[in-house]
């Protein structure tokens, strides 16, 4: 498999895996947020006080729509890569992947059992990934059209 084929289903692969996390937040996990929250203190954001279950069923929410950028980005990926593959467009692609795996999965990971990982924990560092991705996918697009 090339490396643009590879883009291409693996990013097809995670937004249908988006969906599904998406479905799960929106019709299945409200459920048990709202119970594995029950007790925890409320947090206020932008000014508005919400409670711990609303604020992880969000973050939840936030892991899913994250990945399904970065999925859709990595399709981009395949196809440019398909019609001249670069070590740029190669690099975006496993940024974006890593960045899904740290990001949305350490999300994933915090919303579902309320602990923290790794002390900072994978998220900003996936957010990063994902920023150094659409870097890479700029450079390797200009040059795989040739601008």
């Amino acid at each position: 498999m090339t490396c643009a084929r590879c883009s291409f289903v693996a990013g097809a692969l995670l937004a249908g895996l988006a969906v599904v996390a998406g479905a799960f937040g929106a019709h299945g996990f409200d459920g048990y947020f709202a119970e594995k929250y029950a007790d925890a203190e409320s947090r206020l954001i932008a000014g508005f006080e919400v409670s711990a279950a609303y604020k992880a069923l969000d973050d939840f929410q936030t892991a899913a729509r994250y990945q399904m950028y970065h999925a859709l980005g990595l399709m981009i990926v395949g196809l440019l890569s398909a019609r001249r593959a670069s070590r740029w467009l190669a690099a975006a692609a496993w940024m974006f992947a890593a960045g899904i795996l740290l990001f949305s999965g350490g999300l994933y990971l915090y919303t579902l059992t309320g602990e923290r990982f790794w002390g900072i924990g994978p998220p900003p560092i996936g957010g990063a990934m994902f920023i150094a991705g659409w870097i890479a996918l700029a450079v390797g697009a200009r040059r795989s059209a040739g601008l």
